[in-house]
């Protein structure tokens, strides 16, 4: 393994503990990566399963973000409606604003995000990142984290978890959440998971022409948000193949690899899994047994680690502004541009660690770099 200088980004010794340690010939983990980031939309069917609600083989409706070739710096960048059909779909514009109270054209004039839609394919290889969304959530509700890590080079996707998506398209269908199928999506989304790495292998064999022998499909990453979160834990319970794991806001219970490399984001004032489902993480990260970082944001709620910042501002639970969970008073969520460069930060820095072998990121990930705003601990070899 290639061994790193090690560099710390200060004169000072007063400002060691809140400036970023790393080995000097690595990227910032906190901001954007060398590559351009491209995005594509496929459908996957999994026929091995059949689908509750299309009655057919079990679709996933598919992002992947990726690094792009040099020419894709300046070209505009991916619209919000460009993930849907490119607004084309009247009924999905109007299930989007009844489900998030937005409009989706004006979203697009606004709407934040770093890549650019199907620009080529960078030449390289790539670790697999797979990111799962949350209950009614969509693929791209982590779009900021999902453009950032693919630009520190790996591929990311992220499916549509169908019935338990917000609204997703199947052949120009709308199959919206359907809160009946909860139970059923536990049991569905690791078996999505899978099945993306298993189209992934083949793609990189040479099933998509795109991304023939882009992937490094011997190093793969699952994360996902919430329900994703639990996800994330359960693919690691049953799918060998995945070497590490990043869930934020939530985490499975019953679980069988203790082992697992694991970086665990918990908001403290999560008003959605409450003061149990904070302490199921926290104990999750205290019983891992392999390498671990726990990274505890001391004013974020349950939506902090998303896109809800673009769609509703003020929705509350960790956007714009609500009331503490252990005592009710009115708190002002931590802010967009905290949140984010820190869960990018310590994503980038993990996944290179344990995914592309980088021992220069150890000094970041051990050490807490705003303690007015986190809670901070790792056990690292």
């Amino acid at each position: 393994m290639k061994q790193y200088r090690t560099m710390i980004w200060a004169p000072l010794a007063v400002m060691l503990s809140v400036l970023p340690v790393y080995a000097d010939d690595l990227p910032n983990p906190e901001e954007m990566g060398p590559y351009p980031v491209g995005v594509t939309t496929v459908l996957l069917e999994d026929h091995s399963r059949i689908d509750a609600l299309t009655k057919g083989p079990r679709p996933l409706m598919t992002e992947i973000w990726y690094p792009a070739t040099d020419d894709t710096r300046g070209m505009p960048k991916n619209k919000m409606s460009d993930f849907y059909l490119k607004g084309t779909h009247q009924g999905l514009a109007t299930a989007l604003k009844m489900a998030f109270k937005v409009d989706l054209m004006e979203l697009d004039k606004t709407f934040e995000n770093e890549s650019v839609r199907d620009a080529r394919v960078r030449d390289g290889v790539f670790p697999l990142v797979l990111f799962s969304h949350g209950n009614g959530g969509m693929r791209m509700q982590n779009a900021f984290w999902c453009d950032h890590i693919a630009s520190h080079g790996y591929i990311v996707v992220a499916p549509d978890h169908t019935g338990n998506a917000s609204v997703t398209t199947i052949d120009g269908k709308l199959i919206p959440m359907n809160p009946a199928q909860r139970e059923a999506s536990s049991a569905d989304r690791p078996k999505d998971m899978s099945f993306l790495i298993d189209v992934m292998t083949r793609w990189n064999a040479g099933a998509d022409s795109r991304f023939l022998g882009k992937f490094d499909i011997e190093h793969i990453a699952m994360s996902g948000h919430s329900f994703g979160g639990y996800t994330s834990t359960k693919v690691a319970d049953v799918d060998p193949r995945v070497d590490c794991i990043i869930p934020m806001a939530a985490v499975g219970i019953g679980r069988v690899n203790y082992a697992v490399p694991a970086l665990i984001i918990i908001a403290t004032e999560d008003d959605t899994i409450g003061v149990a489902g904070n302490a199921k993480m926290r104990e999750y990260y205290e019983q891992s047994t392999g390498p671990r970082v726990l990274l505890e944001f001391k004013n974020a709620g349950h939506f902090s680690f998303t896109e809800m910042f673009q769609f509703i501002p003020d929705f509350g639970d960790g956007v714009g502004k609500g009331k503490r969970t252990s005592n009710g008073e009115e708190i002002s969520y931590v802010p967009k541009k905290t949140v984010y460069r820190y869960t990018n930060g310590f994503s980038t820095a993990f996944l290179g660690k344990y995914l592309k072998g980088m021992d220069g990121y150890d000094g970041y990930l051990a050490k807490n770099p705003d303690p007015s705003e986190l809670i901070h601990d790792a056990k690292l070899p």
